[in-house]
């Protein structure tokens, strides 16, 4: 409880993230100064960001951008405080990569709407106290413009969550199925109709979160040159090069990472995003592969295939086994690989765009 009511404090001191504005956890001052709290606060009581990393990387940005007044004191402080858990409600099992394909409804009734369909791959659904949710509120209209956002209570008697056992054993991911959940209108986010757009600013938040963290190639990359240290008897020249190419990848990363905050610090996130969330991947598929390889038979352990929901994901905590099943998510969460190079080519080159004939249709009529 003391550690709760020291984040409490911490919050309404302005110190949780300063470049927030006052009474919402900041002192509206630049972004870069947060680095200077948190050192000051080193060993103080935190809020375990892993556990409810969603609510700090894609529910508050865009809660601060959209969100109303009073949705802005209600949601932001037990968020970063994790008192209360959020979860994304984006994808959907018919919709694949093509988010604004969207299919579940919501359906207006009186002060409130109605929401009714599936997602699929929800992460930490099982702990969630509230969702941000996309949903299709208008059929007839093309399928970026018939969408609104919403605010998921995840108590609500509609909703039923079912774990998704994935390849490493665990359940960290969830199906949720809602059958006439309600959702006050008072918990919509941007106008009716703004659901796109305002998808997009949970996205590149979403795509910032995942592929800028702090040494985030570099701390896989210290587990590897650690395992190679420890098995000097199958060092090769090849794996040697290859180890040495990847920790190279995995700095300038990191230092891609520190460039891209800095840049946040002046402004919103935007398309460089997709590109660090992309090498973020790449770069973890490529080195829990090397570490198998450099464990030899060991590397086709597993610690435990024990068939459990976990609050968070502990990447580094695990043995190579679980490194190397987990990393395979790496390129299909926060948007494919696939999606992300589309992003690059058309936002960041400049590159033409593909041929799409779907975007002036009505969403009923698109072939499923």
């Amino acid at each position: 409880m003391a550690s709760l009511d020291f984040l409490r404090a911490r919050f309404d001191a302005g110190l949780a993230w300063v470049h927030f504005p006052t009474r919402l956890g900041g002192l509206g001052l630049p972004r870069q100064l947060q680095s200077v709290v948190d050192e000051e606060l080193r060993g103080t009581p935190d809020n375990d960001p892993r556990r409810i990393g969603i609510g700090l990387g894609m529910a508050a940005p865009t809660i601060l951008t959209f969100g109303t007044d009073e949705q802005k004191q209600r949601f932001l402080r037990p968020l970063w405080t994790g008192e209360e858990v959020w979860c994304q409600l984006f994808s959907e099992p018919g919709a694949g990569s093509d988010l604004a394909a969207a299919g579940t409804r919501a359906v207006r009734d009186g002060d409130d709407w109605r929401v009714t369909g599936q997602k699929v791959w929800t992460s930490s659904a099982h702990n969630a106290r509230f969702a941000i949710l996309l949903a299709r509120h208008d059929p007839d209209l093309p399928k970026h413009a018939g969408l609104t956002y919403f605010i998921l209570d995840m108590t609500d008697p509609g909703v039923e969550v079912r774990p998704l056992r994935q390849i490493t054993g665990e359940a960290e991911f969830n199906e949720v199925f809602m059958t006439d959940a309600r959702v006050p209108d008072a918990n919509r986010l941007g106008a009716v109709g703004e659901g796109w757009q305002v998808a997009q600013t949970t996205l590149m938040n979403e795509r910032v979160a995942i592929g800028s963290r702090p040494a985030a190639g570099g701390s896989m990359a210290d587990v590897v040159a650690q395992t190679w240290r420890d098995h000097p008897a199958g060092h090769t020249t090849e794996l040697h090069d290859r180890l040495l190419d990847l920790w190279a990848r995995s700095e300038a990363l990191r230092l891609a990472g520190e460039r891209l905050r800095q840049q946040l610090a002046v402004g919103a996130p935007g398309p460089e995003g997709s590109a660090m969330k992309l090498e973020f991947a790449r770069l973890a598929q490529r080195l829990s592969g090397l570490e198998v390889e450099l464990l030899g038979v060991d590397g086709l352990r597993y610690d435990d295939w024990t068939m459990r929901r976990p609050e968070k994901v502990e990447f580094t905590g695990r043995d190579a086994g679980y490194r190397y099943l987990r990393a395979k998510g790496n390129s299909i969460e926060g948007g494919t690989s696939e999606v992300l190079r589309n992003i690059i080519a058309e936002r960041v080159l400049g590159l033409p765009a593909e041929p799409r004939t779907d975007t002036k249709v009505a969403w009923k009529d698109l072939p499923r």
